[in-house]
């Protein structure tokens, strides 16, 4: 898909799947991502990432060749446009994370969020990309205030996060 320097973003592949399964079994990984109560074997992994009808764009995420996490983005469907009250824009949402744990606080995630970004409005012509992190998330909430986001509201008990519902921020990038 593409490249910037030593970070490479590509389709997810079938073997990728040990790595999803790995990555989302690691507690500090689930913390922020899925859930430390929902780690995922094989069976699962092949469920949600790998659903042929699914319109997600799902990729690994390599450093200097070596895997190191998954990033996927997708158009906003017009229910989400409403719900977040958007209207004709062209919006797309992209969720991340880097599975090796390593490989955290060392600028990767700026550089692969704006990387996707960039890639987002020039490639596939996006007037606004978003996200939804949890508000309890601070570092990535300030990796992604660094990558130009801006937060627009408060999306109360937005997402299902081991056992309770959270309250994420809905933040955008303006192209």
């Amino acid at each position: 898909m593409f490249q910037n320097g030593n970070l490479i973003v590509r389709k997810l592949e079938v073997r990728d799947k040990y790595l999803l399964a790995k990555w989302l079994s690691d507690i500090s990984v689930l913390e922020f991502y899925e859930g430390r109560d929902n780690p995922f074997k094989l069976e699962k992994v092949n469920k949600k990432f790998y659903d042929p009808k699914d319109d997600v764009v799902k990729c690994t995420v390599e450093f200097e060749g070596n895997e190191i996490g998954y990033i996927q983005f997708y158009v906003l469907d017009d229910k989400t446009k409403k719900d977040y009250d958007y209207f004709n824009e062209t919006i797309y949402g992209m969720d991340q994370f880097i599975g090796e744990v390593k490989y955290w606080n060392n600028g990767i995630g700026m550089l692969l969020v704006k990387s996707m970004v960039n890639y987002l409005i020039e490639h596939k012509k996006a007037d606004l990309v978003v996200m939804d992190p949890q508000v309890r998330n601070a570092r990535a909430l300030k990796c992604y205030e660094k990558c130009g986001f801006n937060k627009v509201r408060i999306l109360p008990k937005h997402e299902l996060h081991e056992g309770e519902y959270r309250d994420c921020w809905l933040i955008e990038y303006k192209s």
